[in-house]
């Protein structure tokens, strides 16, 4: 299993709703999820198959949102 982490802007429930579409059709993505109490917003993505930092990186960008891999 390989995780991804990412600084995120996505600050409350409603900016979660937003990227679930975007994040739950990235192929090969088991989990995810959003740490909005932590100062860096961090998204934390589990995937089986290796998926790239920029293939999530362009799903967020789609719904408006930016990230970086920390």
């Amino acid at each position: 299993m390989e995780t991804l982490k990412f600084k995120t802007n996505i600050k409350c429930d409603g900016c979660i709703a937003t990227v679930t579409p975007a994040l739950d059709t990235l192929q090969g993505v088991n989990k995810w999820e959003v740490d909005i109490n932590h100062p860096d917003k961090v998204l934390t993505v589990q995937s089986e198959e290796a998926l790239s930092a920029s293939e999530v990186i362009s799903a967020l960008k789609t719904k408006g949102y930016n990230a970086d891999v920390l």
